[in-house]
């Protein structure tokens, strides 16, 4: 049985890693895949899903105007696929998870996203917030905070590497703009902004 798997952390956690890995291993026994990633993320160029250890891929770009039901039934019209692959999930819309959902249910295909759950003020990004109401299937990818505990926040720096605590929510970044943290020390150094 098909299902929406939501494979969620912080930065720097090799998500991007874990999708390209799981994709080729359904290659690496001949069934098809078809990834995708969001067109505002082009770090790794545009069309590519890429990691931190180097691995990359190319894959379609969706913004937010895409109906993500009817590209991925075109991509079925043209021939099996055995997976969906989402990086960058957290820039989903609440209806293109929706959508996904009915990939799911409607054309028995199981679909894969991978994204960050929160952002740099602890809040939800919508398209994780929709994943973790409609997602099957759920799993945290961990990482570590300096100190040795489990990263589950996320900072952001400015040039000058002050830690910045207001902003749009979405400004693309590596490891120059963001550190993942535990929630203590995320508290310590945003000032305890959750009081």
């Amino acid at each position: 049985m098909a299902k929406l798997h939501f494979q969620y952390s912080t930065m720097n956690a090799g998500k991007s890693t874990l999708l390209l890995q799981a994709a080729h291993n359904y290659n690496e026994r001949g069934m098809d895949t078809y990834l995708l990633t969001a067109a505002i993320d082009s770090r790794a160029g545009d069309g590519m899903i890429g990691s931190r250890i180097g691995l990359s891929r190319p894959a379609e770009i969706f913004d937010p105007q895409t109906d993500l039901y009817a590209r991925i039934a075109a991509r079925l019209d043209a021939g099996p696929v055995a997976c969906i692959f989402i990086d960058e999930a957290q820039f989903l819309t609440r209806d293109q998870v929706w959508q996904l959902a009915r990939v799911v249910d409607d054309l028995g295909v199981p679909v894969m996203a991978y994204g960050l759950r929160v952002d740099f003020r602890g809040e939800l990004f919508p398209g994780s917030a929709a994943l973790l109401a409609l997602a099957d299937e759920m799993r945290e990818v961990r990482t570590i905070c300096h100190c040795g505990r489990k990263a589950t926040m996320v900072i952001r720096q400015g040039a000058d590497g002050a830690v910045l605590t207001d902003g749009e929510q979405v400004q693309i970044g590596g490891n120059e703009t963001y550190v993942s943290l535990c929630r203590r020390h995320w508290r310590e150094v945003t000032g305890d902004r959750a009081e």
